[in-house]
């Protein structure tokens, strides 16, 4: 069962999320606030595949709700849903560890598409928990001092785990399968948000701030994951 945690304050907009997931197949959890939806995570030992989360809800917000989830589960899918008014606040829940965001209005097609997209991301983790990982070369990507285990998929510097989110995991994994190679933001957006995604490409510059903070010793400087001015971004071993 596809599992998902809702938290939105205003009741309409919740009861209007709730219906179209459940149309689609989820099994959802509602909630009405940030404490509310705290409890129902930790209650459930963690055991949702995405959380969605508003912003703007009193006491705790859907931004500290990310922080705390994202510090817990680096598997889960998290979306935050902001006001258009919200730009810096949809970057600091991409930074705080967000995949995605959807503003506010949207349709049900945007919301399922958003939806769909990271569970079928969240999924392959799924699937692949039982597998034994195999060291075979067939499912490592090796660069230097990293190494990406696809089937595990753990990536490793020196042998010490780097903990990433499925969207940094698959980033990641393009720049590796693609080394020295520029990469326009969409064509990473289509790799990892998938060709429907009706996002914008800040989403890509923010997870890759992300990323770079994670495996740079030094990410105001960096020496892998490099900025092609005007275009994207490509990896240097």
């Amino acid at each position: 069962m596809k599992r998902i945690l809702v938290a939105e304050d205003e009741a309409a907009i919740r009861e209007f999320i709730v219906i179209n997931l459940k149309r689609n197949g989820y099994d959802v959890t509602d909630t009405e606030n940030g404490e509310k939806a705290l409890e129902a995570y930790y209650a459930e030992g963690g055991a949702f595949d995405i959380v969605l989360l508003d912003i703007m809800m009193p006491g705790i917000d859907g931004l500290e709700v990310c922080k705390q989830i994202r510090q817990h589960n680096n598997g889960i899918g998290i979306i935050m849903l902001t006001a258009k008014t919200q730009e810096i606040d949809k970057i600091t829940g991409l930074i705080m560890g967000a995949d995605d965001y959807v503003t506010k209005p949207f349709s049900p097609s945007e919301l399922m598409a958003r939806v769909d997209a990271l569970y079928r991301r969240v999924g392959v983790v799924r699937s692949d928990a039982s597998i034994t990982p195999d060291l075979s070369s067939d499912y490592i990507l090796s660069s230097g001092d990293f190494v990406l285990n696809l089937k595990s998929r753990t990536l490793k510097r020196l042998g010490v785990p780097i903990e990433l989110t499925q969207v940094e995991f698959q980033i990641m994994e393009y720049f590796l399968l693609h080394p020295g190679q520029p990469l326009d933001r969409n064509d990473i957006l289509d790799h990892v948000w998938g060709d429907k995604y009706v996002g914008e490409e800040k989403v890509v510059d923010v997870n890759v701030r992300r990323l770079r903070m994670k495996i740079e010793n030094d990410p105001s400087a960096p020496r892998h994951l490099l900025t092609v001015w005007g275009m994207g971004y490509k990896w240097i071993e």
